[in-house]
């Protein structure tokens, strides 16, 4: 009597544990897949035809048969918890962009770093401190430094840096900087979802530099107008 209550206790929790089991595997592989995992989360996939593409891969993760069935209810829950972390995380978020300024006639330098190169960036910056309304950032990498500043004022780079090994120079270039609400430091993917749009209409970002609570991207001035309306439209 003890035996024959005991056994179908056990095989539900091993069938529970199985469903976990495939449950992860399908959500590890479409995490490695990202315009499939964002098809999934706009809800435009067959979930019956993409658990029929993909069963024989996940079968060689799993190690043995998989049901169809099983992936299907792993691909709809995963899309379910896809919906409300990008539609309405990540979408409040978005909603509540603050402005957006743009900057034209731009260069970006990128030099070698070396030991003697803060010191001239300290130098290059007392020298623009006399000059009134210039765009100037500078970040550091662990090879690299880079620095964006004006057109007007690249005089006084190639001056100070003369000695510094330049890797790169990009002239002609735009800044877009936006103000994100304070949220967008507790909620992933903000900055997914908005390059991926940029993504989609081809624009090509030369740099990144972010802060806190906002970033700027430096385009080409031939994209600045493409990229400053998918930025302005993802508030709409």
């Amino acid at each position: 009597m003890f035996l024959t209550q005991l056994l179908p206790t056990n095989k539900k929790q091993f069938n529970t544990t199985t469903m976990k089991t495939v449950s992860s595997i399908v959500e590890n592989y479409i995490k490695t897949k990202p315009f499939l995992l964002n098809a999934l989360s706009l809800g435009i996939i067959n979930l019956t035809s993409l658990s029929r593409n993909i069963m024989s891969e996940l079968e060689n993760e799993f190690g043995k048969e998989v049901k169809q069935g099983a992936i299907v209810m792993a691909l709809k829950r995963l899309t379910e918890e896809l919906d409300f972390k990008l539609n309405h995380k990540i979408n409040k978020v978005i909603k509540n962009i603050g402005e957006i300024t743009v900057r034209s006639q731009l260069t970006d330098y990128t030099f070698a770093a070396s030991e003697t190169v803060l010191n001239k960036q300290a130098d290059l910056i007392t020298d623009i401190n006399n000059f009134s309304d210039i765009f100037y950032t500078s970040s550091r990498g662990v090879n690299e430094t880079n620095i964006v500043v004006s057109n007007s004022v690249n005089h006084l780079v190639d001056k100070h840096f003369a000695n510094e090994k330049l890797i790169q120079k990009l002239e002609n270039l735009a800044s877009i900087t936006v103000k994100l609400p304070k949220e967008n430091i507790v909620v992933p993917g903000i900055y997914y979802f908005i390059f991926q749009r940029l993504a989609w209409e081809g624009i090509i970002i030369n740099e990144v530099i972010s802060t806190s609570n906002e970033f700027t991207i430096l385009v080409s001035e031939n994209e600045v107008d493409v990229a400053f309306k998918v930025i302005k439209d993802l508030k709409n």
